[in-house]
């Protein structure tokens, strides 16, 4: 199995946020163009269950829904794109707004069940889909070790259970596990396990999240410089290979390895923005890791962002950052 997933996109939020009354948003096909069209090969789906879920009644979806979540992978299949349908919320857990949800994924069995019944849902549902156009990533950026009570023991237990469950509805459907500690920590205890391993790249968090208002840390940092000094570590790109130290001993085993997010905030000035991007893209490149930047439009997106400098022009009916796309594009490394 080769340790590196090289497949380059973004994460694309129809589905991300159940606010009340929301609902899922219908496929974006000048996005999927335009994504294919630039070159890439990648789209992570990162989705809110409560979309599809009445209450606590995890086992029963809307189909109604579901729907939905197919419309987008026929798309992204017509356009050679893959699809990773992520739970960035699971019964149970969210990475930011845990407080708000009923049960405890890595305490409560009513969760766990619910969390299992989603996924073999979907194997079931998918069955048949090739492993090339369709992956599943299990649950976005579980905690960090304390919070909550939260061990590695306990997640563990639970992804070696829904990885069981779900290979026994669908044994060749690829899965993704993400990173502990919001992505960042590696998981060398499930390195026998036969599964994509999902970094981040996200630091320092003071230069990707500087001024981030969901981001407590954010509170009182100094403009970001970069290179540069944040809690007493000097970030360069050299600093950057050693953050990543722990994932590569993980790939070193035979564990494949891809980057499912990675960006910077809008609040960073644009060189000091171009200037890690640049660094942080060189050194997945020189893994040859894959990436999904966070996020197509928006604040951190190669279109929609506010970083005043930034160079925008129009492109198959976008307005882009130009140099940030082009920075994407040249940091590609072939299968």
């Amino acid at each position: 199995m080769s340790t590196a997933v090289r497949r380059y996109g973004f994460n694309l939020q129809w589905m991300f946020w159940k606010d009340p009354g929301a609902k899922p948003a219908p496929v974006d096909e000048r996005v999927l163009d335009a994504i294919a069209a630039w070159g890439f090969d990648f789209v992570r789906m990162p989705c809110d269950y409560r979309f599809w879920t009445d209450g606590l009644d995890y086992a029963h979806p809307d189909e109604r829904v579901l729907e939905v979540l197919d419309t987008y992978l026929d798309a992204c299949r017509e356009r050679g794109l893959h699809l990773s349908l992520n739970l960035h919320r699971a019964p149970g857990y969210v990475i930011t707004g845990w407080e708000s949800e009923h049960h405890n994924l890595w305490a409560d069995r009513e969760a766990q069940d619910g969390f299992a019944a989603i996924w073999t849902a979907f194997a079931r549902r998918y069955r048949g889909v090739p492993g090339d156009e369709l992956s599943f990533d299990l649950v976005n950026e579980p905690p960090s070790v304390g919070e909550r009570g939260f061990t590695r023991a306990a997640h563990e237990t639970v992804i070696r259970r829904v990885v069981a469950e779900l290979r026994r509805a669908d044994p060749d459907r690829p899965i993704v596990i993400d990173g502990l500690g919001g992505g960042h920590l590696a998981m060398p205890e499930l390195a026998d396990l036969g599964v994509v391993h999902s970094t981040r790249g996200y630091a320092p968090m003071s230069v990707s999240h500087y001024r981030a208002e969901w981001w407590p840390g954010s509170q009182g940092l100094p403009e970001p410089a970069y290179p540069g000094d944040y809690q007493g570590q000097h970030w360069d790109r050299a600093a950057l290979r050693d953050f990543y130290a722990p994932w590569r001993e993980v790939a070193a085993q035979g564990v494949p390895v891809h980057v499912g997010e990675f960006g910077c905030y809008d609040r960073t000035p644009n060189d000091v923005a171009l200037r890690w991007l640049s660094d942080v893209l060189g050194v997945f490149a020189s893994f040859g890791w894959g990436y999904a930047l966070w996020e197509f439009q928006g604040p951190f997106g190669v279109i929609g962002h506010r970083r005043p400098g930034a160079r925008f022009e129009q492109l198959d009916g976008f307005p882009v950052d130009r140099d940030l796309l082009e920075l994407l594009q040249a940091h590609r490394v072939s299968p």
